[in-house]
């Protein structure tokens, strides 16, 4: 062998690669997962989306409610206001109700006192009456619609920013209404109503002495007298009102402080009125039967003279029942007279009774025959002006509370 030709290392043949078997490449893949598998892990990461979103997102307010709660007899400051917390939910026959007002009632001022009888035991929200708007109906409830306007009378809790009452609680309000109006109709004028048709049977050219003329009933009272031909209208009201009370219709108004009511209405009158309606209670309940003429009607609805400042009066009490009006039937059949109480709060569960005077009313509101005088409005937080203004006889009307007043409603009207 030469030079040139010197061995080289042999070098092995290659081989044609084989392709892997099926067992290899499944074993080389990644594994993929079942869609059980896949469930736990997209929850998570749903979980944690809304957990960031979460993060991200601004706190919401926590819903509240305005409620006058009162907390304890004596003054105007045992009525507080309170935020509670969450929405009612109407039950059965129920309704919820955003209440928008609230009328202010003697019961109320009564009630601070501790010298009316039909609440519950404390604390407890004040307001038998309010106007507002359905929000939600309760099982069952096929009367009433979300977004009726509404006005409303209960024993009490009613001074809240949302309340939930039976349908057969509730009244819906006529085209044209206010809500402060609807708030001042139902108390004051079913009291005045049921007082002079219903127990007093008031006829043309009659006669009527009306109390405390300038206030919610004393007005409504006289609106609804109006509606009967030559009616005479005796009201007692302070001398300022005086002028105020001739223009609402009233015959012959009286000052009771500055002269005996009982001399100046004999002037006028010799032989008395038909009708007394009487809600001071105590001596004037005397006073009030002996004015009656023959065949006359007293109608006792209030004690009103019980109230003589902010707080429980132990003198008064015992003074009003010491000289409360009392008579025997021996007395009072050779007297041809009749004497009747009235408590509206009495009257809570005699439904169809009173939704037979609010559908008169509501006919002579449409009519234009009567027409609730607002005195003055007042927000929740103004609950104290607003008892003051009518325990000290200020008030010409009713006295609205409201849980927003709007920025353009003035306090006076």
């Amino acid at each position: 062998m030469s030079a040139s030709e010197e061995a080289v290392p042999a070098q092995a043949p290659k081989s044609e690669e084989q392709p892997p078997s099926k067992e290899e490449s499944q074993a080389a893949e990644p594994k993929k997962k079942t869609t059980e598998e896949q469930k736990p892990a997209e929850e998570a990461a749903v979980e944690v989306a809304e957990s960031v979103e979460e993060a991200a997102a601004p706190p919401q307010p926590e819903v509240t409610y305005k409620s006058l709660v009162l907390s304890g007899h004596g003054g105007y400051d045992k009525v507080k206001l309170q935020n509670k917390k969450g929405t009612p939910k109407p039950k059965a026959g129920e309704v919820l109700i955003r209440v928008r007002a609230c009328g202010l009632n003697f019961a109320d001022l009564m009630a601070r006192q501790g010298v009316y009888d039909r609440l519950p035991s404390l604390p407890v929200s004040l307001g038998m009456e309010c106007s507002g708007i359905v929000e939600e109906l309760g099982e069952g409830v096929t009367d009433r619609q979300v977004g009726d306007n509404v006005m409303v009378l209960n024993r009490f809790g009613l001074w809240q920013e949302l309340v939930t009452v039976q349908t057969s609680h509730t009244f819906l309000m006529p085209a044209g209404m206010s809500f402060e109006e609807a708030a001042a109709l139902l108390v004051n004028y079913i009291t005045a109503y049921m007082i002079l048709f219903d127990f007093g049977n008031l006829r043309p050219k009659q006669s009527v002495l009306i109390h405390m003329a300038a206030g919610g009933v004393g007005t409504a009272a006289v609106q609804l007298c109006k509606t009967v031909e030559d009616v005479t209208i005796f009201g007692t009201a302070s001398s300022s009102k005086h002028e105020a009370l001739k223009e609402h219709g009233v015959t012959y108004p009286i000052d009771y402080r500055t002269s005996d009511y009982v001399d100046e209405l004999k002037k006028i009158s010799p032989k008395g009125v038909d009708i007394v309606m009487d809600p001071l209670g105590g001596s004037d309940t005397c006073k009030a039967y002996n004015l009656l003429k023959p065949m006359g009607k007293l109608v006792i609805y209030g004690a009103a003279n019980l109230l003589t400042g902010q707080k429980k009066n132990f003198v008064a009490l015992a003074k009003t029942w010491w000289n409360q009006f009392s008579i025997n039937a021996l007395q009072i059949i050779p007297s041809n007279k009749a004497v009747c109480g009235f408590h509206l709060g009495h009257l809570d569960t005699e439904t169809e009774l009173i939704t037979d005077v609010v559908v008169k009313l509501l006919d002579l509101y449409k009519q234009g025959r009567i027409k609730p005088k607002i005195d003055s409005i007042y927000p929740f937080e103004q609950v104290g002006d607003a008892m003051r203004q009518m325990q000290e006889k200020k008030n010409v009307g009713k006295v609205i509370l409201m849980p927003e007043v709007p920025k353009e409603e003035a306090k006076k009207e």
